[in-house]
């Protein structure tokens, strides 16, 4: 009994190996994220979480083993509300944008804000 109940535990807080890059870009804006799964069901972080409905904006999603390096900031942990899936947020771009995206990780995402 004691076996199956580790394997489950396990299997419950088992890390996906998969990324993905997702590229937005405005009329005067361009954004540059990437998504590494922890939680999230393959299925759901592909259909779902890495597909992003933003309307008048052009979006390019690139999958990947992993995050590339040169994030300036990493929010770790990150949740959505009423989800208990977690992902790995990477930014990349202009690193001013940490003076707000810090603390929405640690408030909104309940997630650890680190510097890579």
């Amino acid at each position: 009994m004691r076996v199956w109940g580790l394997l489950g535990l396990l299997a419950s807080t088992q890390v996906w190996a998969e990324a993905c890059v997702v590229h937005s870009q405005a009329e005067r804006v361009s954004v540059e994220v990437c998504q590494q799964n922890r939680t999230i069901p393959p299925k759901l972080f592909k259909e779902g979480f890495c597909r992003p409905n933003l309307p008048g904006q052009q979006v390019e999603v690139q999958f990947l083993a992993q995050c590339p390096k040169g994030a300036y900031g990493i929010c770790r942990g990150a949740r959505v509300e009423r989800m208990p899936y977690e992902q790995d947020i990477h930014y990349y771009g202009v690193a001013s944008d940490a003076a707000y995206l810090k603390p929405f990780c640690e408030q909104n995402s309940q997630g650890q804000w680190i510097l890579p």
